[in-house]
């Protein structure tokens, strides 16, 4: 039998750059990699959208949803809270033709509820930011392989747990965690990758909610 190999922790760019593992070579994923994914997020309607497209993910793989980002904006008014807590059973139909988004009548209704829940956060703490924020790990972490990647933090499983209290919907402590690792709550680019760096600075420099 040949001794496994164990998978590479980075990837190497045609521009020289090393970067996580996980986005490969596509053209689509790297942009995100380089240009979105730990940059720290204050704004409510950014907020909401991760959080749609991170419960839309679940069974699916990110770049599926990355790719069909656009149409999902199209689909819901770009993510204006007040306007999707206000979709109709009747738009829920006209979004569940449209091929061009992940169509699961049950994710769909999700994002709508979860919004009619963000209205209700918004007006609890002044913002989905400050809300979300609170969940900050209190200790930085820093990953130096792939295997250090965890799925789930106990902040997580916090955040899930006060969100399903509140009726959200769709939040499991995974897809918390991929919220806080996307919204910049936390730096998990492993540490050799170019973007390490740009991130802790980022961060230093965010105010929190």
């Amino acid at each position: 039998m040949s001794p496994s190999k164990e998978l590479p922790d980075y990837v190497l760019g045609s521009d020289d750059l090393q970067r996580c593992w996980w986005c490969g070579d596509d053209h689509q994923y790297v942009a995100y990699h380089d240009r979105e994914w730990g940059t720290p997020v204050a704004d409510d309607q950014q907020l909401y959208e991760k959080m749609c497209l991170e419960g839309f993910q679940a069974g699916l793989s990110w770049i599926t949803i990355l790719r069909k980002r656009a149409a999902f904006r199209s689909a819901f008014d770009d993510f204006e809270i007040e306007t999707v807590a206000g979709f109709s059973s009747v738009r829920v139909e006209k979004l569940m033709l449209d091929k061009k988004i992940v169509r699961h009548r049950g994710k769909i209704e999700s994002a709508i509820n979860n919004a009619q829940r963000a209205i209700e956060l918004q007006d609890e703490f002044g913002s989905l930011a400050h809300f979300f924020w609170q969940f900050e790990p209190d200790a930085a972490r820093y990953l130096d392989h792939r295997s250090d990647m965890e799925a789930y933090r106990p902040e997580s499983t916090s955040l899930s747990k006060e969100l399903k209290k509140r009726g959200w919907s769709f939040v499991g402590p995974t897809t918390c965690y991929s919220l806080m690792q996307a919204m910049g709550m936390v730096n998990d680019h492993l540490r050799e990758c170019h973007q390490w760096k740009v991130i802790e600075r980022l961060r230093s420099e965010f105010t929190r909610p």
